[in-house]
């Protein structure tokens, strides 16, 4: 891909332009499914409007676009207050409470320090735990510590790792930071007596399904011992990105939820006692992880029970006609990538 066509791609990921009274609104909330010390709970999600991440001001990862649901500056303290009042009003009591910023809770330029605790601080003898996300140049235990003071709960803090291969993680994904900073802010974080969730990517652009699963396979066993819990997230196309430009020249699909079940099933084997969960984004989409439209809801609700129960021998069991063919398309991209 030409510089030309990466800079274009980089000023579509941009936002529009706040609509009037935007910036004291969340971007969304809503309520989803989780566990909690092995038991099903129902979490409480806030997405806030803020600046967005600053990776992606620079280059931009190959796969994310949510640069679109920013203000495109940083949001002032008051903003950040007023957004906390909706997402306060809306909240249902839910034990489990994740913010996310589309980019980095702890990135001052997002959300400042006071607000941060302010938020966090709403939430004591209501929540039990509450999650962010950060990129792992911001996790310190300056920025860290205060939170502890702020809430009464367990703290949570997600790195968006993706893989553990370097040429994976910095050619093909365009990743600012190595696998080694992501898991050495791991380790500070679970120092700090926080609990750590890593991202793992399934399917960049540039890798055959075959090698997306080993690479995942191979993430797991390399990350297992520096966090509680790795989501594994099947790619979906979002606006703006370099998996769109390929997705739209025919040049990529979205992984099969076949691959998906595999990465569960085995991955399980190869780390137990890892708490190893996938809850997938426009599942059974035509942008997003998907098998034959037949079988989609099935396999994606045996997904869902899986990691909510961490119980995944059922995935190995699953079956439909369309398996055949995803078969016969992986053991054949070997030859593509040859010619």
């Amino acid at each position: 891909m030409t510089e030309s066509i990466a800079r274009g791609l980089a000023r579509e990921r941009k936002p529009r332009g706040a609509e009037e009274g935007s910036p004291s609104v969340p971007v969304n909330l809503w309520s989803e499914p989780e566990a909690l010390h092995g038991q099903r709970v129902p979490a409480f999600v806030a997405i806030l409007r803020t600046r967005g991440c600053y990776w992606a001001d620079l280059k931009g990862c190959s796969m994310c676009g949510y640069a679109k649901d920013t203000l495109g500056r940083s949001a002032t303290a008051e903003e950040i207050s007023r957004q906390r009042d909706r997402i306060r009003q809306a909240y249902r009591g839910q034990p489990y409470v994740k913010f996310y910023t589309s980019g980095s809770f702890l990135d001052d330029r997002e959300v400042d320090a006071a607000s941060r605790a302010e938020l966090l601080g709403s939430f004591s003898g209501t929540a039990r735990r509450i999650l962010f996300e950060t990129l792992p140049e911001f996790a310190t235990p300056e920025r860290l510590a205060p939170l502890r003071e702020a809430f009464d709960g367990e703290i949570e803090v997600a790195l968006g790792l993706e893989s553990t291969q370097p040429e994976v993680l910095g050619r093909l994904i365009n990743k600012g930071a190595p696998p080694s900073e992501y898991l050495q802010a791991a380790d500070r974080i679970r120092a700090l007596g926080f609990r750590t969730k890593g991202y793992l990517l399934l399917k960049p652009p540039y890798l055959t399904e075959e090698e997306s699963v080993a690479d995942v396979l191979t993430s797991i066993e390399r990350a297992r011992d520096h966090f509680d819990t790795l989501s594994v997230n099947p790619v979906h196309i979002q606006n703006g990105t370099v998996v769109e430009w390929l997705f739209r020249r025919g040049r990529y699909r979205p992984p099969w939820l076949w691959s998906l079940t595999e990465v569960l099933a085995e991955g399980s084997r190869r780390a137990p006692g890892l708490r190893l969960v996938s809850f997938p984004t426009a599942g059974g989409l035509p942008r997003g992880p998907h098998n034959c439209r037949v079988c989609d809801r099935t396999v994606l609700a045996a997904i869902e029970t899986a990691s909510l129960d961490q119980q995944f021998d059922g995935l190995s069991g699953l079956t439909c006609r369309c398996r055949a063919t995803y078969d016969a398309q992986r053991a054949l991209e070997p030859l593509g990538a040859e010619a």
